[in-house]
């Protein structure tokens, strides 16, 4: 037993190593993002660029988000879908995102006195699992592009997520933008149906 728990403290050591969980070349990117991006349509649309290149450089599925610096609107850190490559279900690009920011800035909660406030910005409005951890992130903001249904259009299983998520994210003091160049967002999604792309949703009975 006690070899089985080295074994699985090792692996989530590994997974959660900034390097290997994200592709290099959005590891480079990231580093290399030195300006602001100080409108929304600005801030969706570098993430809509992410997720495009996600599927063009076969590494993830086509989602994207970031985690911005609201006193400049300059990028902290960013995620990519690595569901496939990393074989792990809980890899969605929200989650890295807010895991890298919580890296960078050295805190578990995002919204900690000291640290600037942080937005999060997903190039689809978050699955079931991402809304849950959307509130112990401690980001102010949540801003999407695509929606849901955008993403079940083409087959992936966003799971059962509160009908009033908005309302309720927004009742824990974080503020909501739906919709967001969504046309763009939703194109890489329609853009990754049309080349077969592997829907990855869990097995169902």
């Amino acid at each position: 037993m006690a070899a089985l728990c080295r074994l699985f403290i090792g692996m989530l050591r590994r997974m959660f190593e900034q390097e290997k969980m994200l592709p290099q070349w959005l590891v480079e990117r990231v580093a290399a993002e030195t300006g602001s991006f100080p409108t929304v349509e600005a801030r969706m649309r570098l993430v809509i660029e992410f997720s495009q290149l996600n599927i063009e450089k076969g590494t993830g599925g086509p989602f994207a988000a970031a985690i911005f610096d609201a006193d400049n609107w300059r990028l902290i850190a960013a995620g990519v879908n690595r569901v496939v490559p990393l074989n792990s279900s809980i890899a969605h690009a929200e989650m890295l995102a807010i895991a890298g920011a919580q890296q960078a800035l050295g805190s578990f909660d995002l919204g900690a006195k000291g640290l600037p406030r942080c937005e999060l910005v997903t190039s689809c409005e978050p699955c079931a699992m991402c809304f849950g951890a959307v509130p112990w992130s401690g980001v102010y903001q949540l801003t999407c592009g695509a929606t849901a249904l955008d993403a079940q259009h083409i087959g992936f299983d966003e799971g059962p997520k509160h009908p009033d998520w908005i309302g309720e994210l927004e009742k824990r003091g974080i503020r909501v933008l739906t919709g967001v160049c969504r046309n763009e967002a939703a194109k890489v999604l329609a853009d990754y149906h049309a080349m077969n792309g592997l829907i990855y949703n869990g097995r169902r009975e």
